[in-house]
């Protein structure tokens, strides 16, 4: 297997994969705070960007941003290719979004006729400051009509924050406390599947897929910052809207 298919009932038309770490992005380039980057000037990622094409059959290459942990989205643009951005849209066929991500959790979004696409890069921070809430309205659609599907992350047993993060989310949704299991003082197992879905709900999204795996335990499937301590490679999220048949 070398990347996971989402399963979510999106029209047959909309694709969206998640690579594996047997296939794909051990040389894409990283950097401090879980961030994957594409710089055109470094060959692995030039590399790596025509290794993906290969691997998906994509129909174009991906609209790769620039991911700081930021709340900016961003329409899939040639315009935008490269700039600072956590997140990527678009209505047009055959453009991809992308993001990539190694313990933190990729989102990819479409709608019930799939004319719309989007891919986020949701870490705590981003997620506590708001790239959900940021991303929904760019999409120009009723939320009731949007489905999201949550990609691979770290999982709730293995990630461990500290008040800083415990306070970010609670400050903004009491809802959110459920997310937190306290584990040691000072210190709490955050659950950022369930700390997406709440977002989501509160914007009037509720047909939530996914969540069901978790990169720092599954060694053999997915790279993890965390269990690497830093020096790791990327999974790839991707989605796009193809030429119905």
């Amino acid at each position: 297997m070398n990347f996971i298919q989402t399963h979510w009932p999106a029209p047959s038309h909309i694709k969206a994969y998640t690579t594996l770490r047997t296939s794909w992005g051990e040389r894409f380039s990283y950097h401090d705070h879980n961030q994957g980057h594409f710089d055109k000037n470094n060959p692995n990622c030039v590399d790596e960007s025509r290794k993906l094409e290969a691997l998906l059959a994509l129909p174009n290459e991906p609209i790769w941003v620039t991911q700081t942990h930021s709340t900016i989205v961003l329409e899939a643009s040639l315009e935008n290719k490269e700039k600072i951005a956590d997140g990527t849209y678009t209505h047009q066929a055959n453009r991809v979004c992308v993001v990539t991500t190694a313990d933190c959790l990729p989102i990819l979004m479409t709608n019930k006729t799939g004319s719309i696409v989007a891919a986020l890069h949701a870490g705590w921070r981003g997620l506590s400051a708001g790239i959900i809430e940021n991303a929904i309205p760019l999409l120009n659609e009723a939320p009731r009509n949007l489905m999201a599907w949550l990609g691979p992350c770290i999982g709730p047993d293995h990630f461990e924050v500290g008040s800083d993060v415990y306070e970010a989310f609670i400050a903004k949704h009491k809802e959110s406390a459920a997310a937190f299991n306290p584990h040691t003082p000072g210190k709490w197992l955050a659950n950022l599947y369930e700390l997406a879905k709440v977002r989501l709900r509160l914007m009037g999204v509720t047909q939530i897929y996914g969540g069901d795996y978790c990169t720092f335990k599954q060694a053999d499937l997915f790279y993890s910052y965390r269990r690497n301590k830093g020096k790791t490679g990327r999974m790839a999220s991707v989605i796009w809207i193809s030429n119905p048949a």
